[in-house]
């Protein structure tokens, strides 16, 4: 069963409970935080929740990631650049207690975010269709700088998946996450200056907010690119965390439509991540194998708080089945498939 969200209205209940759980393919309820219930105390309840901006831009050769998180108890901002010519990582994080200086927007359609410390200075705005995201970080990497101006554009009529998911009786996850969208603008790291077009960079989002269980595990596999003929090609799958039984985020884009899938299993090894991957979707509509060249891996241990992720760089091959009937084969997209443990 897939229910689809297709009317608007509050997410929470009075209760802080979800009003209503499922997908929608815009953001058509509202975030209400306010009413969370889990305390009496509103500090304590803050503490819970979790919330983040992810921003990812894919091309053929490098990609780009940026991050403004409030988790409750501490704030995570952070940069990394990936080069798949050479697999070089470069990257930076700043821990933040309690989140200061990390305020994110209600909304995913609109709403700005705005983060400064000392020089370093994020901003991700929103505009009607688009997106910009600033970026001066001066000692980035070793003394390195990082500077950046994208403008990703989020045409209206571009499909996405937004989830309201329960976690257990108290817990949720509201979550939007966008593929495809076309990014121009120039990264600056130290000396290198790389310029982007709409042609060859594809920027993927994933908004999240919510109340999670102290003990959380979760995969995640999403992959942003282009089809010989120029159309673009979006994938987000999800798994291992949740109430799923109103709706999974498992789909895929052909040129900003989405096909909706149900259930799909993540097959891999969790002794060698490294070892291909597969994604069969119980309808018979996607059909993929997953080949990792690159491990990012992101080990906190603030002892309350700890994660562990492995997020894995490769390539997709496989096929996908429209709604429409129209197989499409797929050849070594680049895209990433991770394993995430955390308490917090």
């Amino acid at each position: 069963m897939q229910k689809e969200i297709t009317t608007r209205g509050p997410l929470l209940d009075e209760r802080g409970r979800l009003r209503e759980r499922g997908y929608a393919k815009s953001m058509l309820l509202d975030y209400n935080p306010e009413n969370i219930r889990l305390t009496p105390s509103r500090l304590l309840n803050r503490l819970r929740l979790k919330e983040w901006d992810y921003y990812g831009t894919t091309t053929r050769d490098y990609f780009f990631s940026v991050t403004v998180s409030h988790v409750g108890y501490i704030g995570l901002v952070f940069a990394y650049f990936l080069d798949f010519r050479d697999n070089s990582q470069t990257d930076s994080t700043i821990v933040l207690p309690l989140g200061v200086g990390c305020r994110l927007p209600h909304r995913s359609d609109r709403g700005d975010v705005h983060f400064q410390r000392g020089r370093v200075r994020i901003d991700f705005l929103r505009e009607p269709a688009r997106r910009i995201i600033k970026v001066e970080w001066p000692r980035f990497h070793r003394s390195m700088p990082l500077r950046a101006e994208l403008e990703i554009d989020q045409p209206t009529e571009m499909d996405s998946i937004v989830m309201a998911t329960p976690i257990g009786e108290r817990c949720f996850y509201y979550n939007h996450k966008v593929n495809c969208m076309p990014t121009s603008g120039w990264i600056v790291l130290g000396d290198r200056r790389l310029e982007l077009q709409p042609d060859m960079a594809l920027t993927s989002l994933d908004w999240g907010r919510g109340v999670w269980p102290y003990r959380t595990f979760w995969n995640w596999a999403s992959a942003s690119g282009f089809l010989p003929d120029g159309r673009t090609i979006g994938l987000n799958l999800g798994a291992g965390f949740g109430d799923l039984s109103a709706a999974t985020e498992n789909c895929f884009y052909v040129d900003g439509r989405m096909t909706k899938l149900g259930g799909l299993d993540f097959v891999y090894d969790p002794r060698d991540f490294f070892a291909p991957w597969r994604f069969v979707a119980n309808d018979g509509k996607l059909n993929l194998r997953f080949t990792p060249f690159l491990e990012r891996t992101n080990n906190l241990n603030l002892g309350i708080l700890r994660t562990e992720a492995h997020q894995m760089f490769g390539r997709y091959d496989g096929e996908v089945v429209t709604d429409a009937a129209e197989t499409i084969a797929i050849n070594k997209q680049i895209g990433w498939a991770e394993e995430h443990h955390a308490k917090w």
